[in-house]
């Protein structure tokens, strides 16, 4: 299987149904302005103006299943204290179905990144030992006979002991259980369905590797040693060796992307995976979804998840789709990770029938106050349904759609069917919202939520004597 002959039309994960346990903690982002050195030692000076905060560890493994579309509970240990409570609130605004065990005696695991100009300069983690605790293990075996995958999500912290016993359990119930391991002792982790160490997890069980052939045979020697019926290594920018017990090993390069932060990445990787097997996919196949979405996952500031929007976006392109038209999801997706990285990105929406000068120096104008433009173009109904006339549209929407795409001053193109494009900006919210000057004084749509979110609404002037409409008459006449 490759890209190239994947069905994308197959993809849907909307019928998965996933259990993750495992280490589950609250990560902190503060984020601000360096200008100067401290006077009292030498270091940088933060003037902290954003906070954002979001579910770790295992939790944002189930948060990335969740995102993906499968139906997902989670299972965890925390503290009795403001950041437990916290890391509930999230999950459920997730619709994550969380079983959460608080306990007086410990402090939930939080994880504080200072962050500045797009850089970590600081980590700082709360976190004491956290015991396992057989009642929540019981709890989690009760809801096995409704769910084909089970993640252990092992960040060391105390939850996932020898975790064997569980894996037996749930093999014998049908259910495939994958294990990010952190532990040297992979005993404990012993006849699971699939591992998912990293490169430096791996060699510090089996020693330095130097190639992939070497790392294939010793892979091998865990397989038979411990009862894996699959390894996945992840390799960083040389991508992943995925190795079964029988047949043929398999290596992929990384997913080409700009690397942004790879924090998480790994968790996306296993989310995916476990999907793909719960959907019915091949094995094969599923390797390569989950090395896409490791691709997207860096591009990402922080802990975030992948959608299957952006999964089918990124496929459509490396099968020579327009990497410019796309749909709300993947628009969404797209605009976030351009917000997370201090982009501005600008919206219009408008029929774009038949392009002329005016229309092309307006996108250029208004690409030119952000960083990205979106263009929201009407469908064909929608142009009729404004009194353009019954010959209206000229041009059908995949022509408007395609020309716009084809424009430098345009980043992506998107199509509404609604009488305003309301619902869309509001789905969007743009840091900028851009109108023509006839439309002051007229209600705009999208324009409050724009600007109750912290955006802007501005106007540009179009070249005098081009309309479409008089391009048509001449034409006619």
């Amino acid at each position: 299987m490759s890209i190239e002959t994947l069905d994308i039309q197959q993809i849907d994960f909307s019928q998965s149904k996933i259990l993750v346990y495992g280490d589950v903690m609250l990560d902190q982002y503060w984020f601000g302005d360096t200008e100067r050195i401290s006077p009292e030692a030498p270091i940088p000076v933060v003037h902290v103006q954003r906070k954002r905060q979001c579910v770790g560890g295992a939790g944002n493994v189930a948060l990335g299943a969740q995102s993906l579309g499968a139906t997902v509970r989670l299972f965890g240990l925390c503290g009795d204290d403001e950041a437990g409570d916290d890391l509930e609130k999230l999950l459920d605004q997730n619709k994550v179905i969380s079983h959460l065990c608080h306990l007086a005696n410990i402090p939930t695991t939080v994880k504080l990144r200072i962050m500045s100009h797009d850089q970590q300069l600081l980590r700082l983690d709360f976190e004491e030992k956290i015991p396992v605790e057989d009642d929540l293990i019981q709890e989690l075996v009760s809801h096995l006979d409704a769910a084909q995958v089970l993640i252990i999500s092992d960040y060391a912290k105390g939850v996932v002991g020898d975790v064997s016993g569980l894996i037996a359990t749930a093999k014998q119930q049908g259910v495939a259980v994958f294990v990010d391991p952190k532990h040297r002792d992979f005993s404990m982790y012993r006849g699971a369905t699939l591992i998912t160490p990293n490169r430096k997890e791996f060699e510090a069980v089996v020693g330095v590797c130097q190639n992939n052939e070497e790392r294939i045979i010793k892979a091998r020697a865990l397989l038979a040693e411990f009862s894996f019926d699959f390894i996945l290594i992840t390799l960083g920018k040389e991508g992943m060796l995925f190795v079964p017990a029988v047949g043929m090993p398999l290596h992929l390069p990384a997913h080409k992307q700009e690397v942004f932060d790879v924090t998480g990445a790994g968790d996306t990787v296993i989310a995916t995976l476990a999907c793909a097997i719960a959907s019915g996919f091949e094995w094969n196949t599923a390797v390569l979804l989950s090395n896409v979405a490791a691709g997207l996952a860096v591009t990402k500031l922080g802990t975030t998840t992948v959608s299957s929007e952006e999964i089918i976006h990124e496929l459509r392109l490396e099968q020579g789709g327009s990497a410019r038209i796309v749909n709300k999801e993947a628009l969404s997706a797209l605009v976030r990770r351009e917000q997370q990285k201090g982009r501005k990105v600008v919206m219009t929406n408008g029929c774009f029938d038949m392009l002329h000068p005016g229309h092309v120096a307006y996108l250029q104008e208004a690409r030119a106050l952000g960083d990205c433009l979106i263009v929201a173009i009407n469908d064909d109904e929608s142009v009729r349904a404004q009194n353009k006339g019954a010959n209206r549209p000229i041009n059908p929407l995949a022509h408007r759609m395609a020309v716009l795409a084809g424009l430098q001053a345009v980043d992506w193109v998107i199509s509404f069917s609604e009488e305003t494009p309301e619902e869309l900006i509001r789905a969007i919210l743009p840091d900028i919202l851009v109108k023509g000057s006839d439309w002051r004084g007229k209600t705009i749509a999208g324009a409050k939520a724009v600007e109750a979110n912290g955006g802007e609404v501005k106007f540009l002037t179009f070249i005098e004597g081009y309309s479409t409409t008089s391009i048509i008459n001449k034409i006619r006449e």
